[in-house]
C-alpha cells in the first residue's frame, strides 16, 4: 500500500472514531467535522514536513499530496454530516 494511501485511510479512522465519540456524547455531526478538520489539517501538514525535511521531496511535490490527504477525509467527513447529522 502506499503512503498516501495509508495516510488517507488514517484520516478516515480518526473521522469514524470522532464521529463515534459524537455519536456516543449526543453530538451533532455538523459540530464534530471543524475538529476533525483542524486535526486533520496538523496531521496532514505534519506529513507534508515529513516528505520535504526527512523524504527529500520537494515542497512542489508534497503540496499537491497535501491537498489530496487533507480534501478527501474532510470532503467525506462533510458529505457524511450533511447526509446524517
Amino acid at each position: 500500500m502506499s503512503h498516501t494511501l495509508a495516510v488517507i485511510l488514517g484520516g478516515l479512522v480518526l473521522m469514524a472514531a470522532l464521529f463515534g465519540l459524537g455519536v456516543w456524547r449526543g453530538i451533532p455531526l455538523v459540530r464534530i467535522v471543524p475538529v476533525f478538520a483542524g486535526l486533520w489539517a496538523l496531521a496532514a501538514a505534519v506529513n507534508l514536513w515529513v516528505g520535504v525535511a526527512h523524504a527529500g521531496y520537494a515542497l512542489r511535490e508534497e503540496v499537491p499530496v497535501f491537498a489530496l490527504v487533507f480534501a478527501l477525509p474532510v470532503a467525506l467527513a462533510w458529505l457524511i454530516a450533511r447526509r446524517f447529522g
